[in-house]
């Protein structure tokens, strides 16, 4: 990748890098040194080691002062939910991270650029990239603006398919029920249609790159149209 491409994906991070170098380091996936029989400690696994701490303890310290009376088994678990892969990955595709990672040939194919566990440890290297560069309060700044933004909707939206059961099991309105109504796209790298009903009504439909996110994203169209209902 040309660092023309890593350039556009700096400027919309709003931060600068002094060593370049780390950027790229963070695109990198494993797949990518494997294929350029690059050492293994180029790609960006190592990153995603120091930017994963470096997210804990920033979301740990925004949690601890914005809840100052939620117990410490509360806070363990909304970090948890917070920093959790599908998560990460919905911040990565804010950034549209995935566009800019340097895969190899095998992940490309099998749809890696899209997968939310590759976007989301992107994210995590990005964050350990910035850490690295230009210190802690750069990567407070950064994990604030594109990780701790937003919390409502991201929790609604990752953790959509528990949210409506609940609603509906509230109002005792029915079954929840997930329905496939078509595939497109090769193999690699297919889109899957989802429907979902309460009862025999449907109440809202989704697309993903896997039926679980498809569902997901049924479901969080069901609840916006239960709430608008209401």
């Amino acid at each position: 990748m040309k660092d023309q491409k890593l350039k556009e994906l700096e400027q919309k991070t709003g931060y600068t890098f002094r060593d370049f170098s780390l950027l790229r380091q963070a695109m990198m996936h494993s797949s990518y040194t494997n294929e350029k029989r690059l050492p293994k400690y180029q790609c960006n696994e190592r990153l995603e080691f120091l930017g994963d701490a470096v997210l804990e303890l920033v979301s740990s310290e925004f949690l601890f002062l914005d809840l100052p009376r939620t117990p410490e088994g509360e806070l363990t678990k909304t970090r948890a939910s917070m920093v959790c892969e599908p998560s990460l990955a919905l911040c990565a595709r804010d950034l549209d991270l995935g566009s800019y990672l340097l895969l190899g040939k095998g992940e490309e194919a099998t749809g890696g650029r899209y997968r939310d566990s590759v976007t989301s440890d992107a994210m995590e290297a990005l964050i350990g990239a910035v850490y690295l560069d230009g210190g802690f309060t750069n990567a407070k700044e950064f994990i604030h603006r594109f990780v701790l933004t937003d919390l409502e909707n991201k929790k609604l939206f990752y953790d959509s398919k528990t949210i409506l059961q609940e609603m509906v099991q509230a109002e005792k309105a029915g079954d929840i029920s997930y329905c496939l109504i078509r595939e497109e796209g090769p193999d690699h790298n297919k889109s899957f249609y989802v429907e979902v009903k309460i009862g025999d009504t449907v109440c809202g439909e989704g697309q993903g790159r896997t039926k679980k996110a498809a569902e997901q994203q049924a479901a969080y169209k069901a609840i916006l149209k239960l709430r608008k209902e209401r």
